[in-house]
């Protein structure tokens, strides 16, 4: 007689249980994934509003949406009207509608700094990028306007979105990277946020992104305990 080929398993209603092998091996994954955003609370609601706003000028027209963004962008006229309203109110808006990227480069950054240093110093970093980059790029602006070298219809320009915060993020994690590695990665992002201001089509935003990245570094401070904590634990280790 013909052998019988061995087939997947069935349980007492005839079904296979080949599914069940799957589901094992899918919800550890899942698990990581949920403690991932779970323990990362702050870069998650900040991308959830992203996400809704985003939507939000979707359903502008393109004329409304020009001047709805406007009247929340850190421009020259707004800073001297509302500083603190357009500061706030500028990072919780994406210029262009993409918001799959910054999904990605939030988990990838954000979500890894607030991770190893805690929502209120990461998020502390991130505002200090973000204001510091700023006001210092439209200082610059401001300059150029006054030496002719801008026009005067630049104290309205468009400036609003999270770019300055992730600058400042991504080079505070240089400290994160494990020796001998956080010296190629700060000249990696120092040349990646370097280079636009040697061309010769750069702008103040090209001043902002290199400003946040500065004060990311300058933030070293902040990371001091996160560090010595790491150094005691591979010191010292847990007794198992």
């Amino acid at each position: 007689m013909p052998r019988k080929r061995p087939g997947p398993a069935t349980d007492g209603n005839g079904s296979t249980r080949t599914g069940g092998h799957h589901r094992d091996r899918t919800r550890p994954r899942l698990t990581a994934v949920r403690h991932w955003i779970a323990t990362a609370p702050g870069t998650y609601i900040w991308l959830t509003v992203l996400f809704v706003t985003t939507v939000v000028l979707h359903r502008m027209s393109p004329a409304f949406e020009d001047e709805f963004l406007r009247d929340r962008s850190t421009n020259l006229h707004e800073l001297s009207q509302n500083p603190v309203r357009v500061l706030i109110s500028s990072a919780f808006w994406i210029d262009g509608g993409r918001w799959l990227p910054y999904a990605v480069l939030f988990t990838v950054f954000h979500a890894t700094a607030e991770h190893w240093l805690g929502t209120l110093r990461w998020l502390a970093i991130a505002v200090i990028a973000h204001v510091v980059a700023t006001l210092v790029s439209e200082g610059v602006l401001a300059w150029a306007i006054r030496q002719d070298h801008a026009p005067q219809s630049a104290t309205t320009t468009l400036d609003v979105g999270v770019s300055y915060a992730l600058a400042g993020v991504i080079a505070v994690l240089t400290y994160r990277v494990p020796r001998p590695w956080p010296y190629v990665y700060a000249f990696a992002v120092l040349v990646f946020y370097g280079i636009p201001l040697l061309a010769d089509g750069r702008t103040f935003t090209d001043v902002g992104h290199f400003t946040a990245v500065l004060t990311g570094l300058a933030c070293y401070p902040l990371t001091r305990t996160c560090s010595r904590r790491k150094t005691q634990k591979t010191k010292h280790p847990t007794a198992q």
